[in-house]
């Protein structure tokens, strides 16, 4: 029993990379302004940091309204980060949402139902600052959103959230293969054991806001 629960948390690990580190993230970064990415076709892109992106894109990819959910890299100094080496960036997920389905208060109050708010570095198994969670703003109406909704999600809560809220400076598209990866990769023991049940939370938390399956 002991050596299958041993293979068991290995498989976990070798899910999304594991990273370790507890160093902060750099003041030239919390003080930054931020960029703003400019509605492409009526468009909208927000930005967030939840543990494995694989996790964090699928229950995006869910939301009505959203349109494309991007795995990648953001909140680091380092340029042209891969996955095998993103020093200082968390894996990030880019939405790309319908203003007029979706607002980005909800995309939000999803950030934040769809996790351990107070997990600091990491979800679930995945731990390190490579898994931090971190909230992007692009102008200061958005940073008065989600402090408004961290400050309610608080109340809740007797641990303080984890999350960061940083200014959005770039956002890097991770390797092909990690796009869709739950949806591609349903055999895969992680998404199994820690993807499809984050992702069933969410939706039996947030039934209103799922997309409508198809027939």
């Amino acid at each position: 029993m002991k050596f299958l629960l041993i293979n068991f948390l290995s498989l976990l690990l070798l899910g999304c990379n594991n990273s370790a580190g507890n160093s902060p993230t750099p003041e030239a970064l919390v003080n930054a302004e931020p960029v703003e990415v400019p509605a492409q076709n009526g468009l909208e892109h927000a930005y967030f940091s939840s543990g494995c992106f694989w996790c964090v894109e699928a229950i995006y990819e869910s939301v009505k309204g959203v349109k494309e959910a991007i795995s990648g890299y953001a909140g680091g100094e380092m340029k042209n980060p891969t996955y095998e080496n993103s020093d200082g960036h968390a894996e990030t997920v880019e939405v790309i949402y319908d203003p007029d389905e979706v607002s980005f208060k909800t995309l939000v109050q999803v950030y934040f139902g769809s996790q351990d708010p107070t997990q600091v570095n990491g979800q679930g198994p995945d731990i390190g600052k490579h898994y931090r969670s971190i909230i992007f703003y692009q102008n200061e109406k958005q940073k008065q959103i989600i402090e408004e909704v961290k400050a309610e999600v608080a109340k809740k809560y007797d641990k303080p959230i984890a999350a960061e809220i940083l200014p959005f400076q770039k956002f890097w598209k991770a390797e092909d293969y990690h796009q869709n990866y739950e949806k591609n990769h349903p055999e895969n023991p992680y998404i199994q054991n820690v993807s499809i049940p984050r992702i069933n939370r969410f939706k039996e938390k947030f039934p209103d806001l799922l997309k409508e399956k198809a027939h």
